[in-house]
């Protein structure tokens, strides 16, 4: 039917469709998920169950996901409601960084796809530590700026002055709190699905035109290979369940350091996530987020 289509566009529509195929799922888990915390989680919650001390704050933060596992491709929407709910920035970015890494099933899938190596597993959980307590003391004791996007601050506002709807759950009975968890939950996948959607057919079209070929050859230094496989990790936006797999095939091409930094940057930096986190989060915070990971990611490859 659609012979009449180069060879290119055929094969990056097959690459956009098992993206979003694969993808989808855990973007809807992710808005569902963000429903409960809507409905059941107060700020007043919040601030109990957090230390008040900002650094022990942000270790909780990045221990979270063992509990409360989450795909990094639908991590954002929970992020999203983690901030409507008054959980500091650097605890729910520390939890968005090493979720989709420390939970069970990567760990298991990690340590399976490289031939039940325990120290791979151990790498990869110990650089997404790492990355997540930089990143949440820059977001603790320096950043001084709002990460908010103008809107999003506009909605929390509003929503903070709603308090009494939230205060209203606690009346609504075991139903009526499930059909308020799915409707917020279909509002946030609408909400959230377009930048999916953009950023798959993005990231299928680098998959596509992109000559990989030529980049693996660029491999010959550490330093180099490290950065081919970072690029490599945005652009393939795989699946953090997954891409142990496609890093242990290319572990005897570009050794253990670069496929490590290949497993730790991607589930925290890949143009489907960067595009989800565009419609939350400024522009200039999301390019600083990017550099201070690629920055500590590249350190970490380069000592291993």
């Amino acid at each position: 039917m659609f012979q009449f289509l180069p060879h290119s566009v055929l094969q990056m529509g097959t690459i956009f469709l098992s993206i979003v195929i694969e993808a989808l799922p855990f973007v809807m888990l992710g808005c569902v998920i963000s429903g409960a915390l809507h409905v059941f989680l107060t700020p007043e919650r919040v601030k109990k169950l957090l230390p008040k001390n900002k650094f022990l704050s942000i270790l909780v933060g990045s221990f979270l996901g063992f509990f409360f596992p989450s795909c990094e491709c639908g991590i954002v929407p929970i992020v999203h409601q983690f901030v409507k709910k008054d959980v500091p920035t650097y605890t729910a970015f520390a939890f968005m960084i090493t979720a989709p890494i420390i939970n069970p099933i990567v760990l298991f899938s990690t340590y399976i796809a490289f031939s039940n190596s325990i120290k791979f597993v151990i790498w990869r959980v110990l650089g997404s530590l790492i990355v997540a307590l930089v990143v949440g003391v820059w977001l603790a004791y320096i950043n001084k700026e709002s990460i908010l996007r103008q809107s999003l601050s506009e909605e929390i506002s509003c929503t903070i002055e709603s308090n009494e709807h939230q205060h209203d759950h606690k009346k609504e009975g075991f139903w009526q709190k499930c059909w308020s968890v799915l409707t917020h939950g279909i509002d946030e996948f609408f909400d959230t699905g377009r930048y999916l959607i953009f950023g798959s057919l993005l990231a299928s079209a680098m998959q596509t035109y992109l000559p990989t070929g030529a980049m693996l050859q660029l491999g010959n230094t550490k330093i180099l290979a490290i950065l081919v496989m970072l690029i490599l990790a945005a652009t393939l936006s795989l699946c953090s369940e997954a891409d142990a797999f496609i890093g242990s095939s290319l572990l005897s091409l570009f050794g253990s350091g670069p496929v490590i930094g290949f497993l730790v940057f991607g589930p925290m930096v890949d143009i489907k996530n960067l595009l989800m986190m565009k419609r939350y989060f400024k522009t200039s915070f999301m390019l600083k987020f990017v550099g201070i990971v690629t920055v500590v990611v590249s350190l970490y490859a380069l000592a291993i």
